[in-house]
C-alpha cells in the first residue's frame, strides 16, 4: 500500500504520509496559494510534474525530481503560432487539465490535455510540447463543446500498459476517443452511449457525449469505466461499445470514478444530484461501489457526513492506490477523507484544506 498521497488543491500542493493506521500528517506544501490543476507522479523515474493556473499570468508546469523538495518550472503547453496571414491568432491554454506518463517502453514521453481541448506530446520530459494535430483538425472536434467550463477541455488520457501506442481520450464535451497507432489516426468510440442533454435527433452523437471521467483497469486495460453527465457507462472492448449501468445508487450523476487496478469488477463512484444543484443527495455524503461489473453497489457511507454534507468531489479528487485497498477523496469543502478497507469505513483526515482539485496516490 502507498504511504503517501499527494492533494493539488486552489491554494497549493499538499503531501501527507501515513503516521499510523487512521492517521495522516501533512509533511509538505508547494506552490502554496496558487492553483495547482494537475499532478503526475511518473512511477518509471519518481519525477513529479506540477501544473498551475495562474489566471493572469497563465498556465504554468513544474518539475521536481526530489520527490517535491524543490521545483524547476519547465515549459508548458502551448498552441503553436501559425505563419502570418494563413489563420487567426491560435488559442490559449486555460488549465492543464490531464498529465500522464507516455508508457514505461518510453521513459522520456508525457502526454497532457488542456482546455481548450488540446492533446499534447512531450518527448524529452516536459521540455518541449507538441500539439496533436491529428486529433485538433478532425471536422468532429467542431462539434465539441464546453460543459462546467466555456470549451471543451481534454481530462482523461488512459495509455493501454504492454502497448503505449494505444491511447484512449475523455473530452468534456466531445466524447471518448483512441488512437491505437501513437496518436497518428483517431476513432471516436462511444458506441451505447447517450446525451440526456440534447435534442432527441442528437441524443447519440458521438462527438457530444459529455464523459466527466475516464478510467482504465491497469491489470486489464481493455476494461474502462467512465462516469458521464447522464450515468455511468462501462466498456469490455477497449471502448468500442458501452453498456449503461443502471445500477447505481443514490443517484447516477458524478464526477470521480476509480477502478480498483487488479479487478476490473470493481469501482467506486460519488453519486450527486445533477444540473441544478450538484450537492450530495439529501445532503449525505456517499460513495457507490461495485463488486460485479455495476450488476449491483453498495453505498458506503461509514465515517461520511450524513446531514448537510454539501461537498462536490471534482473529477480527478477519488484515486485508490496499487492495492486496490486504500482510497482517498477530497472536496470542494477542503474536507479529506481516506479508505483503508476498500471503502467500507472512513476516515476524515481534514476540514479545512483548500477546496481539492486532484488527489493522488505516491
Amino acid at each position: 500500500m502507498s504511504d503517501r498521497i499527494y492533494v493539488a488543491t486552489r491554494k497549493g500542493l499538499f503531501t501527507l504520509e501515513r503516521v499510523r493506521p487512521g492517521e495522516w500528517s501533512i509533511t509538505g506544501k508547494a506552490f502554496l496559494g496558487d492553483p495547482v490543476t494537475m499532478l503526475l507522479d511518473d512511477a518509471r523515474d519518481g519525477t513529479l510534474y506540477a501544473a498551475l493556473n495562474l489566471g493572469h499570468f497563465g498556465v504554468k508546469l513544474h518539475r521536481s525530481a526530489d520527490r517535491g523538495r524543490e521545483w524547476q518550472e519547465i515549459l508548458a503547453p502551448a498552441f503553436p503560432q501559425e505563419p502570418d496571414g494563413q489563420r487567426e491568432a491560435p488559442p490559449s491554454v486555460h488549465q492543464i487539465w490531464a498529465l500522464e506518463a507516455g508508457g514505461a517502453d518510453r521513459p522520456d514521453l508525457l502526454w497532457g490535455g488542456t482546455i481548450p481541448g488540446g492533446l499534447f506530446r512531450s518527448h524529452d520530459r516536459g521540455e518541449s510540447w507538441e500539439l496533436i494535430r491529428s486529433l485538433w483538425e478532425r471536422p468532429e472536434r467542431e462539434n465539441w463543446f464546453g460543459g462546467g467550463y466555456d470549451d471543451p477541455g481534454i481530462h482523461s488520457v488512459c495509455v493501454k500498459p504492454g502497448d503505449s501506442d494505444h491511447l484512449t481520450v475523455g473530452v468534456s464535451c466531445g466524447g471518448v476517443w483512441v488512437s491505437e497507432d501513437r496518436a497518428k489516426s483517431w476513432k471516436v468510440t462511444t458506441q451505447g452511449m447517450f446525451a440526456e442533454y440534447m435534442p432527441p435527433e442528437r441524443r447519440d452523437d458521438p462527438s457530444i457525449q459529455d464523459p466527466h471521467r475516464l478510467v482504465q483497469c491497469p491489470s486489464a486495460p481493455d476494461h474502462l469505466w467512465v462516469q458521464h453527465h447522464n450515468g455511468v457507462f462501462r466498456s469490455t472492448d477497449a471502448g468500442a461499445n458501452w453498456s449503461e449501468i443502471t445500477a447505481i445508487r443514490p443517484a447516477k450523476f458524478g464526477f470521480a470514478v476509480a477502478v480498483h487496478p487488479k479487478d476490473p469488477l470493481t469501482a467506486w463512484f460519488v453519486p450527486g444530484v445533477k444540473d441544478e444543484c450538484r450537492v450530495p443527495v439529501d445532503g449525505a455524503l456517499v460513495v457507490a461501489r461495485t463488486r460485479d461489473g455495476g450488476e449491483s453497489f453498495d453505498v458506503l457511507k461509514d465515517g461520511l457526513p450524513q446531514t448537510h454534507a454539501y461537498d462536490l468531489v471534482f473529477r480527478h479528487a477519488l484515486d485508490v492506490d496499487d492495492s486496490g485497498e486504500r482510497l482517498v477523496m477530497g472536496s470542494t469543502t477542503g474536507a479529506l477523507w481516506i479508505s483503508e478497507n476498500g471503502g467500507d469505513a472512513w476516515d476524515c483526515i481534514s476540514t479545512h484544506l483548500p477546496p481539492v482539485y486532484q488527489t493522488r496516490f505516491a
